[in-house]
């Protein structure tokens, strides 16, 4: 029997903060088994689109719709949105006191299955995904991302992908901050996740991380919208060029914007399974 595909629509999407427009007009459409690629200068308005689409609160979409497999998830909580296979790894992973790894991990998969989590199949499974992104034997135990590394931290949002196995994951940055080793290892992980179940929204500055993960469209984001697609030679003039020949080739003055940097927890499905019970 053939997989379904899922498809998350982004249509003519309009985000703003109080007194400021950040996305302006937005059109992304990722079907699973795709890698999408986001690139822009800062403040453009992507890690807005990440938490947007999350459901992250504080932005107020004023016209537009963000459509899983044609059902708005606008009207959808975070954890909501979680359920429905939608994951977020941000740039910044928050730090959690007196709660571990493993636990949370384990309460994020139970809350958005919606069923209990064999013991014994979630050890294999964690210990698996540890043993791939080569992080450290006492991870279950520590509380999560408190005294970790920046790579760590990186690691570990890919370690929680893993286990939880979302249809759409949107990855914010996650090569900030990594070493050479660390950025190999976390781009391996993700690019070996990606098939006929799963789609990749990868937003990111750096041409090195999509020498692992090979997107199949790379688009450019400038002044909340995007503006240009195309495949892997964008992302070597932009590498070689920046964005000026962007603006000049479509005649843009890109607008020197602030982006609002506002993170939610990744695993809300975690915290609304622990509510629950």
């Amino acid at each position: 029997m053939k997989n379904m595909t899922n498809i998350l629509e982004i249509k003519d999407l309009y985000v703003k903060v109080p007194e400021k427009e950040i996305l302006k007009g937005l059109n992304l459409t990722i079907k699973t088994g795709e890698i999408h690629a986001i690139m822009g200068p800062n403040g453009t308005g992507k890690s807005t689109l990440a938490s947007v689409v999350m459901g992250k609160e504080n932005y107020q979409v004023t016209s537009g719709d963000i459509l899983f497999d044609n059902e708005s998830l606008l009207p959808l909580k975070v954890d909501e949105r979680a359920r429905k296979g939608i994951f977020l790894a941000y740039q910044n992973p928050e730090e959690v006191s007196g709660v571990t790894n493993s636990d949370f991990v384990r309460q994020a998969m139970k809350a958005c299955t919606g069923k209990d989590i064999n013991l014994f199949s979630f050890i294999r499974k964690y210990e698996k995904a540890c043993k791939d992104l080569k992080m450290p034997d006492d991870l279950a135990h520590r509380y999560l991302n408190e005294g970790f590394s920046g790579g760590e931290k990186k690691r570990n949002e890919i370690l929680q992908m893993k286990m939880l196995e979302p249809k759409f994951a949107i990855l914010d940055e996650i090569d900030s901050g990594l070493d050479v080793d660390a950025l190999r290892i976390v781009g391996e992980n993700v690019y070996d996740m990606v098939n006929e179940n799963l789609g990749v929204l990868l937003i990111t500055h750096y041409e090195r991380l999509l020498d692992y993960i090979k997107p199949d469209f790379v688009h450019v984001m400038i002044n909340g919208k995007i503006v240009m697609t195309g495949g892997h030679e964008l992302i070597e003039k932009i590498d070689r060029e920046g964005y000026d020949w962007v603006k000049d080739e479509l005649g843009l003055e890109i607008e020197d914007e602030e982006e609002t940097r506002t993170h939610a927890i990744l695993g809300s499905c975690a915290h609304a399974g622990k509510s629950n019970e």
